[in-house]
């Protein structure tokens, strides 16, 4: 007979309870019931039918975690720090928080502990970047990365007419894939504003060269249905409760 169960971890991200990560840690603190009845070992294996629910411990715990909107400056690495870069995470203090955050979060010194990037921006682009304490909103933002559209700006040099644009328009080829913007229009005679899905590493970059473009400057300013907003570069401020991506 088939095998029909899956590790109860597995299961907790797919119903989007919470990261995979928090899903051992709730489990081995027995935090996890499973049709009523606390499950504490790790590896357990559930069905599909089976009922999953957090206990208010963990419920709690989650309510007390954060996220974090941050207005990245070119130069910042979203990721670990190698030697001689700045990692984003080190912007989040008090001063370099926006006057205009009506989260109604009080800032603490535990908010900046274990904020992970949400997603990628690359070095030497800025704008929107998300960090969260919250594995399901980092889940979210990652494994369904492709249900967010994601809207830019890019400044380029080389002069924007209609054949540019429909070279844009057209993809480029990336390991033997065509790869499409979402969305492209001209904004100004040097800006362009991209509405795209896809996630390639430097598809901005690789399509506005393969229409014969310069790219001075690539900036993030929207994801799903939050935007970066009036926050200045190297300012951050907490997503409030009643936004959600």
């Amino acid at each position: 007979m088939a095998d029909d169960t899956i590790r109860l971890s597995k299961r907790m991200t797919e119903l989007g309870l919470c990261s995979r990560r928090e899903a051992d840690e709730f489990i081995e603190l027995g935090l996890v019931k499973v049709d009523g009845v606390v499950v504490n070992v790790l590896g357990s294996r559930v069905r599909p039918e089976q009922t999953i629910e957090l206990t208010r411990q963990a419920l709690a715990q989650q309510a007390e975690r954060v996220t974090i909107l941050l207005n990245k400056p070119v130069g910042y690495v979203c990721g670990p720090a190698g030697p001689g870069e700045r990692p984003a995470w080190q912007l989040v203090k008090p001063e370099t928080r926006s006057r205009s955050d009506r989260s109604g979060y009080s800032f603490l010194k535990k908010h900046t502990h274990n904020l992970a990037p949400a997603g990628q921006l690359e070095v030497d682009s800025a704008g929107l970047m998300v960090l969260t304490q919250d594995g399901r909103v980092a889940r979210k933002l990652i494994a369904d990365a492709a249900d967010f559209e994601q809207e830019w700006l890019v400044w380029v040099d080389g002069g924007l007419n209609e054949a540019v644009l429909a070279k844009l328009a057209a993809g480029v080829e990336i390991n033997g894939v065509l790869v499409k913007p979402g969305k492209v229009s001209r904004q100004s005679d040097a800006q362009l504003r991209f509405v795209l899905r896809d996630n390639t590493p430097r598809l901005l970059r690789r399509l506005c060269e393969a229409a014969g473009l310069r790219v001075e400057q690539v900036k993030r300013i929207r994801i799903g249905r939050i935007a970066l907003g009036d926050l200045d570069g190297g300012q951050w401020r907490y997503l409030a409760p009643f936004e959600r991506f």
